[in-house]
This record gives C-alpha cells, sequence and structure tokens, in this order.
C-alpha cells in the first residue's frame, strides 16, 4: 500500500499592542515545519535526513512540506511547486495565502520483460513458471526456476544426452561403493562382502565383530579377523567344523609313554600308567587283575583280587549323575553280594546297589579339573549256606578334564 502524508503549514501571528512603541510577536508552526527566525518564517522539516529508516522494506522516502512520502523504488512523482508563506512582520497579522498543494503521487503504468509481472507495489515480480506449471519440460527432467526464465535438468543419477537424460551408471564411472556396486535405474545400491556391514552413509563397509554377537560362536574361543572370524581350541583338543572342539587321543599319536607303561587318554590330555598295576602279595592274572592266592600267607587279610579301571569325566558335569557301574564276574547260588566305597571318596560319590551282583557310582558334586581322583570301590561276598566270605576291590582312577568338553 502506497504510504504517504501531507502536511500543511499554517502560521499564527498574534499581535498585542500595549504601547505605540512597543509590541509582542508570537509566533507557532505546526507539525512538519519549525520557526526559522533569520528568515521569521516556518521553514520544513525534512524528515528523510532528520528521521532514521524513515521508510521500511523496499520503500524509499521522499521530503515533502510538511511532511514526507514512503514510495515504491520504481514510482515516479510529479510535484508542483508550492508557494510559502510570507514573512511575518512585526505588528502585522498575516493572512494566508493561497498556496497550490503538490498533486498526490501519479504512477506511470509499467511493461514488465518476459518472464516477469506487475505486482501491486507496482513492481516487476518474478514469475516461477516452475510452480505454475508454465513450461515445457519433459517428465523425466526437473524444472529449476531460474530469474525471468526457467530451464530443465536431468534428475539425480541421470545424464543430459542432447534432448535426453541418460541412467548414468555410477558403478563404472565413479566406483562409489567400499565393496559391491548394483546399478539401477538413477541410482546404485551398495552391498558388502560377507563379513562386513554398510555403515549409515550406505557406501562405506565396516567389518562385523561376529565374536561380539553371541558367546556360542565358538565352543572355546572365538577370534574376530577382518570381513571373518575363526575359532580357537584349547591344547590337547583340535577344531572340529568351524566352532567345535574335538579331544586329540595322544595315545593313538604314537608312543608318548615308556615300553613298560600304558597310555590312558581322558578330555584335554592323557596319563601314562603301569602296564603291571600289581604289587606283592598279588600276582597279575590279566591286564588289570591281581589276584593275592588263598595259599600264600601274606593274602590272609587282604582282598581276594584287585581290578584296575580308569576314565574320564568333563569339569563341571551335571549332578547328580550316574558315571560307573561295578558288577560281579561270577555268580555263584545262594550267594549274597554288597557294595561299599572304601577309599577315595570325600562326598563327590555315593555308590547305589542296583542288585544282588551290581552297583552303581554316582557323581553328587561336580568336579573341576584337571584333578584326579583314585576311588575304591569294595564287593563282598558272602555265602551262609558254604560258609563262605570273599572281598574284591576295584579301584577306580577317575581323571577330570580341563574343560567341560
Amino acid at each position: 500500500m502506497l504510504q504517504w502524508c501531507l502536511l500543511v503549514s499554517i502560521v499564527f501571528h498574534t499581535i498585542s499592542s500595549q504601547e505605540i512603541d512597543e509590541t509582542i510577536t508570537y509566533t507557532q508552526c505546526t507539525d512538519g515545519y519549525q520557526w526559522d527566525p533569520e528568515r521569521q518564517q516556518c521553514r520544513d522539516i525534512d524528515e528523510c535526513e532528520t528521521i532514521p529508516d524513515a521508510c521500511k522494506g523496499e520503500m524509499k522516502c521522499i521530503n515533502h512540506y510538511g511532511g514526507y512520502l514512503c514510495l515504491p523504488k520504481t514510482a515516479v512523482v510529479f510535484l508542483n511547486n508550492v508557494t510559502t508563506a510570507p514573512p511575518l512582520v512585526p505588528g502585522h497579522v498575516p493572512v494566508p495565502t493561497r498556496r497550490s498543494y503538490p498533486i498526490l503521487p501519479h504512477y506511470q503504468q509499467r511493461r514488465c520483460p518476459l518472464g516477469f509481472t506487475l505486482n501491486e507495489q507496482n513492481q516487476c515480480k518474478d514469475i516461477d513458471e516452475c510452480a505454475l506449471g508454465n513450461h515445457n519440460c519433459a517428465p523425466e527432467l526437473t524444472c529449476i526456476n531460474t530469474r525471468g526464465s526457467f530451464r530443465c535438468r536431468c534428475r539425480q543419477g541421470y545424464q543430459k544426452r542432447g534432448e535426453q537424460c541418460l541412467d548414468v551408471n555410477e558403478c563404472e564411472t565413479s566406483a562409489p561403493c567400499d565393496h559391491q556396486c548394483f546399478n539401477i535405474v538413477g541410482s546404485f545400491i551398495c552391498q558388502c562382502d560377507q563379513g562386513y556391514e554398510l555403515n549409515p552413509d550406505k557406501v562405506t563397509c565396516r567389518d562385523v565383530d561376529e565374536c561380539a554377537y553371541s558367546s556360542y560362536m565358538c565352543q572355546y574361543q572365538c577370534i574376530n579377523e577382518p570381513g571373518r572370524y575363526s575359532c580357537l581350541c584349547p591344547e590337547g583338543y583340535k577344531l572340529l567344523g568351524s566352532r567345535m572342539c574335538q579331544d586329540i587321543n595322544e595315545c593313538e599319536a604314537g608312543s608318548v609313554c615308556e615300553e613298560q607303561e600304558k597310555c590312558w587318554n581322558y578330555h584335554g590330555g592323557y596319563r601314562c600308567y603301569p602296564r603291571n598295576p600289581c604289587h606283592e602279595p598279588y600276582t597279575q592274572m590279566s591286564e588289570n587283575r591281581c589276584v593275592c592266592p588263598a595259599a600264600n600267607a601274606a593274602c590272609h587279610d587282604q582282598p581276594y583280587s584287585y581290578v584296575y579301571k580308569y576314565m574320564n569325566v568333563r569339569s563341571d558335569r551335571s549332578v547328580p549323575s550316574d558315571i560307573f557301574q561295578i558288577q560281579a564276574t561270577s555268580v555263584y547260588p545262594n550267594t549274597f553280594n554288597t557294595f561299599q566305597i572304601i577309599s577315595g571318596n570325600e562326598g563327590e560319590f555315593y555308590l547305589r546297589q542296583t542288585s544282588n551282583v551290581s552297583g552303581m557310582l554316582v557323581l553328587v558334586k561336580p568336579l573341576t579339573g584337571p584333578k584326579e581322583y583314585i576311588v575304591d570301590l569294595e564287593m563282598l561276598t558272602v555265602s551262609a549256606i558254604m560258609n563262605y566270605r570273599t572281598v574284591s576291590v576295584l579301584r577306580l582312577t577317575i581323571v577330570v578334564g580341563p574343560y567341560s568338553f
């Protein structure tokens, strides 16, 4: 809106005559004027100079008699000359003179160049052909507004060839991906090799730490490597497949024990035991059985036989758990057998009799290896009819491995 103000000055002059030789003159100027003592009249104030930033925005300030105008910068203004008020003479009351007031601003009708239109402020404003749809860009092109015109640009991922926009294969021209690049219409997709994943930028790849995902990736130890991971097994084991550990049977690997010894393999290692476990007064009857003959006087207070057995147990085996069965090898009519643990037990084991001729050794506490337990299991055989009584001992060596596998 054209804002303007026009102020007209009126001069009031009052003379009061007290004596013929003395006069008192009183003057007052209206808004927009100030008293000029030299010229003895009201003088116009140039508000465009005295008022900081008198007009806002794109408006320009034009000083006018008694005020000022705020007009568009493109406005053309024609003003008529204005007669000024005559000077005030002492003792004379001025009569307002006729003055020709300025003609209101007149705007010439402008013609805007192509691509512009005249707005309400008589300014030439750019026409946004893209927003109005007044363009001839093909559907595959994007309209970009410019000052006074527009231009057609290929969409992202396309390149202009003459009047056509052709798909650019970024995978071949710029190799934007760290690993694998797949071209699609107007763009591309990056994919990482196995063992890697895309960063948030969807272009670069970072290593996946598989070991951090789960503690079950490997049975023993997981080692992260660029793009992959590997499993390690402890000493005494070998890798079975990609993640499981299998015990190495060192006894099958060659001569690991002395000639007079026999090799016993257990989970995670091996032990060497004497091939002849018998001690006086016992005599070896077979590979693992020693007998004390009744004819030998030294055998009267000794168990008739010792049988040597070996077994291995994994660490932290769940309990209770049946681990070994003891059974009479010879059964006679009208005989009764009882079983008990006579040494090597500190509360880890319990012997449960399952029949007249057998018993079951039960593990009742978890065992942690590597450790060796030697447990003596006694079988007492009694015959009331034949007045027969004999004792046999099974010496069981239990080797607990260092791991739970």
